[in-house]
């Protein structure tokens, strides 16, 4: 039976509840000391946006259990990947995270600057090797190193939720993954089988402490949840996570086909949760399609089809990137991303955020 560990939190233990988080999961009898691991970060957005990226406590608080535990710092890669539209470098400033590095002394590894190799895998995959068909490349880095996903809990446009699973997203594919927006589902799906061919563990710790709710990864609504989870069966997590979001995981198309292929368990019934008791919790969240989501849909399998070749797969795609950016950062965020953001920053989790933006400047 798969197992999923979850905890409520608040800010002023979180770092401490983290660590009881991977002792519950008695994470060192699966994740050995004397083998390397990447921990694999999550960046939706540049600019820091409440539950788009990784918060810094959910880094701090993986890395500090870790070093605590014995783990070597030497063995201990945190990376992240860039999109068209990302800056890795100033996204990892902006959300805290080389502050959090400095501190216990790690590198951070942008991954558009290691080395990326082509991989042939040996499991039969159902669309990205149809999607990227000058082959697969993949960070070397990655290669026979254990992982720690670092998620959030919000939904997609794309995939109405996004957790575990779509954590590989960005470290599996190349800033061209966008490509595989179309199948989405299967190339989550993909990813999952990828990555239990080359990492010996996966091991995905989901911070719920803010989520997101609506048009994500970017433009959502937080939403105050106070929970931390984990588990060594992605499929597991990411059915929890959708669970108590507000979604049946059976019904989630990446979630069903992962169940039925017998790449984890997406079936509430045989999971079973330690921890908290959140069998009552719902938060109702409704997944939407933002405005460039809803314009990305549309050209590649709506009424704009027939521009698809043209605008998505010709010199003339650099407008998407340029679209996007404008609409996100220059648009949504100065007008409605700034006054949500200023009134999360008088909760709680606000006033801690601040506490690692003030130190990382």
């Amino acid at each position: 039976m798969s197992e999923v560990f979850v905890m409520k939190t608040h800010p002023q233990r979180v770092l401490e509840d983290y660590e009881k988080l991977f002792h519950l999961a008695n994470y060192q009898e699966i994740l050995k000391k004397d083998e390397e691991i990447i921990i694999k970060l999550n960046l939706s957005w540049t600019l820091f946006y409440p539950a788009s990226s990784s918060p810094p406590w959910q880094l701090e608080g993986v890395v500090r259990t870790l070093l605590k535990d014995g783990y070597d710092k030497e063995k201990i890669y945190p990376c992240e990947n860039k999109t068209v539209v990302t800056d890795v470098k100033k996204g990892a400033r902006n959300q805290g995270w080389l502050k959090v590095l400095k501190k216990y002394g790690l590198k951070f590894y942008p991954l558009p600057e290691q080395e990326w190799i082509k991989y042939d895998f040996k499991t039969p995959l159902l669309k990205i090797d149809k999607i990227f068909k000058e082959g697969i490349y993949i960070p070397k880095i990655f290669i026979n190193k254990n992982v720690i996903h670092l998620p959030t809990m919000k939904t997609h446009g794309h995939s109405i939720t996004t957790g575990a699973i779509k954590n590989a997203f960005g470290g599996l594919l190349k800033e061209v993954r966008h490509y595989g927006h179309e199948f989405i589902h299967e190339v989550l799906v993909d990813l999952l089988m990828m990555q239990k061919e080359i990492h010996p563990v996966i091991f995905a710790v989901m911070d719920g402490t803010v989520c997101g709710n609506g048009a994500g990864p970017r433009t959502m609504l937080p939403y105050i949840g106070n929970l931390i989870l984990a588990s060594f069966d992605s499929v597991a997590l990411d059915a929890v996570a959708a669970k108590i979001m507000g979604f049946e995981p059976l019904k989630i198309d990446y979630l069903r086909i992962a169940h039925d292929l017998g790449l984890g368990c997406a079936d509430l019934e045989k999971i079973k949760i330690y921890g908290d008791d959140i069998s009552s919790l719902n938060f109702r969240f409704k997944s939407k399609k933002s405005f460039v989501i809803f314009g990305d849909q549309q050209l590649r399998k709506g009424y704009l089809r027939f521009l698809k070749k043209i605008a998505l797969h010709s010199p003339l795609w650099i407008w998407a990137p340029i679209a996007s950016t404008f609409y996100h950062d220059f648009l949504w965020y100065p007008f409605i991303g700034k006054v949500r953001l200023k009134r999360f920053l008088e909760n709680e989790w606000g006033k801690l955020f601040n506490k690692y933006l003030k130190e990382e400047k």
